[in-house]
Formats: C-alpha cells, sequence, structure tokens
C-alpha cells in the first residue's frame, strides 16, 4: 500500500479561525476528513500531523523518507525560511508535494520565494483545501510511476 504523510507547519491549526478572508473557514480537521476520504479511494494510507514546531516538521519528514513514503507539506511560513525542512526533504529522498491554500504569489512579495519547491516535485496552491487533495493525487501517482520504474524489466 502506497503511504503519504501529509505534514502542516505552523499557525494551520488555527485555520477556521485565521484570516478566513485568505485562508477560508475550514479547519485542518476539515481538511483532513477531505484528504482521508480522497486516500480512501485512492487505496492510500495517510499519516496526517501538525506542528509550530521545525524540528519536529524535520524528523516527520526524515520518517516518511525512511519507511518510503511521499509528503504532502505545508509548510506555512517556513515555506520562505527553513534551510533545515529543504535539507530534510533533499537529504531524505523522500518525495514531496509543496501545498499551500492560498496563492502565495498574489499575496506579499516575501511569500512569493520558496526553499521547499527547488527540492519538491511539484508546487500547488491557490485552491483552498482542495490544495490537499490535489497534493494527495499528485503524489500518489509519482509514488506509483517510481515504483513501476524500480520493477525490472521482463523482457
Amino acid at each position: 500500500m502506497i503511504n503519504v504523510h501529509v505534514l502542516n507547519g505552523p499557525n494551520l491549526n488555527l485555520l477556521g479561525r485565521r484570516e478566513p478572508e485568505v485562508y477560508g473557514r475550514h479547519t485542518l480537521p476539515d481538511i483532513e476528513r477531505m484528504v482521508r476520504e480522497r486516500a480512501e479511494a485512492l487505496n492510500v494510507s495517510v499519516t496526517f500531523r501538525q506542528s509550530n514546531h521545525e524540528g519536529h516538521l524535520v524528523d516527520w519528514i526524515q520518517e516518511a523518507g525512511a519507511q518510503g513514503a511521499g509528503v504532502v507539506l505545508n509548510a506555512g511560513a517556513y515555506t520562505h525560511t527553513s534551510i533545515a525542512l529543504r535539507d530534510a526533504i533533499s537529504g531524505s529522498a523522500t518525495p514531496t508535494v509543496e501545498v499551500h491554500l492560498s496563492n502565495v504569489h498574489a499575496r506579499e512579495g516575501f511569500r512569493h520565494r520558496s526553499l521547499i519547491a527547488p527540492v519538491s516535485v511539484g508546487v500547488i496552491c491557490g485552491f483552498g483545501p482542495r490544495s490537499y487533495v490535489l497534493g494527495l493525487e499528485a503524489i500518489h501517482r509519482v509514488l506509483i510511476e517510481r515504483a513501476q520504474q524500480a520493477k525490472p524489466s521482463t523482457h
């Protein structure tokens, strides 16, 4: 079974209350339900976590890499500042899709630069909670393709 870790960074525990005009009214548990529903349809096992602490996210990325799992990561503000998260992704060789609820490119200039994007397989932003579902679908496809490539040819 394919395993995906959906990891959430700082302040995402405040979704639904924090700047609803930017992030919407869905809570993180709402998003988790949406992701789990789609994961069940895809036959994907999901580990869903949130932390306001950078070190926890680093540990979880490394854990996912050790398990051969994929990662859907909303690093929140750490997206723009964390060399540690970037190094955890590249060092663990964990295929990662970066996601954001809002379109970060339509916001403040400091949000336009991601330290994580260059070591991720892709970035999805601006679709609200659907960004997570799209991220799950994307990493699912990446993991399937990598598994197929790893199989020895029968020819």
